[in-house]
């Protein structure tokens, strides 16, 4: 059994925190150059061009690069061979979250409440899944996720009979909905199969692979270019403008589902995918 004390995950989430804020990941920035060599539109291009710079800025001056700081998504891999001391795992990750987005002067953007809507003042609580895994690690990836672009996420339960054409629809049709609202470029999690809830988790976390990395199933591999290829053909375009660059990336997980069943969650991320992970 390995020991991790609480004060180790609070550093590390609030690092995460601001860190994800601040530098977005490289498979984003290799994602607006590889855009930017294919966007046939000079809007589009020029706005591409804006975002790689915005994120240039963001590094070097230490400032959000969007001014929406995010609802804090956390997946924690909890190795069963770690003893969580000092206090509580939950509390630990939700003090992380309070001392980095005050400490890093990020917005607070979180309500107490969905009908009183008074601010929690320091961003939380966040979201936390949490799994149980083999080993002697604990893993965290935390996400900033926007708010424009999660209003514009996704679910439906469709029947069996709608099968795979049925889920390239609901996709698509999702990013043509979707529209400027959500901030394009997108990168979309598409969650298939399980329950209810077990779809919706499966689309935040494929939020995680890296963008523009190859599904390691083939048949999804297929079907997440298929995708990707028809929603950048819907035209609207790096915010809107028109263009190639509508989504540089389709991640989707499944999961074994009900005979009578076929869920599909689709989250929408918008062009600020901030994602962070530490091992401790």
């Amino acid at each position: 059994m390995r020991d991790v004390h609480v004060s180790a995950i609070v550093d590390a989430v609030k690092k995460l925190c601001i860190d994800a804020n601040i530098e977005l990941e490289p498979d984003m920035l290799r994602a607006f150059d590889r855009a930017l060599s294919t966007e046939r539109s000079p809007a589009g291009k020029q706005v591409l061009q804006i975002l790689k710079d915005n994120a240039q800025m963001a590094r070097t001056r230490r400032i959000p690069y969007c001014q929406d700081t995010g609802f804090v998504v956390c997946f924690v891999e909890l190795g069963q061979d770690v003893h969580v001391t000092g206090g509580g795992l939950y509390d630990a990750i939700n003090e992380g979250v309070r001392q980095g987005y005050t400490e890093g002067y990020l917005r607070a953007s979180i309500v107490r409440s969905p009908f009183d809507r008074v601010n929690t003042g320091d961003n939380t609580p966040a979201v936390i899944h949490v799994d149980v895994v083999p080993g002697a690690a604990l893993r965290i990836q935390i996400m900033a996720k926007g708010g424009g672009c999660e209003n514009r996420s996704k679910y439906t339960m469709l029947t069996p009979a709608a099968g795979i054409d049925g889920v390239k629809d609901f996709v698509i049709e999702c990013v043509r909905t979707a529209g400027p609202d959500a901030c394009p470029p997108l990168v979309l999690g598409v969650g298939l199969g399980g329950t209810f809830e077990k779809a919706a988790i499966l689309s935040k976390r494929a939020l995680f692979r890296e963008v523009g990395s190859v599904n390691p199933d083939p048949t999804l591999d297929a079907l997440e270019k298929e995708l990707l290829a028809r929603a950048n053909r819907l035209g609207i375009g790096p915010q809107g403008y028109g263009g190639d660059t509508t989504s540089l990336g389709i991640h989707v997980l499944t999961y074994p589902c009900h005979i009578t069943s076929l869920p599909v969650a689709v989250t929408i991320e918008c062009h600020a995918h901030r994602h962070k992970e530490a091992t401790l």
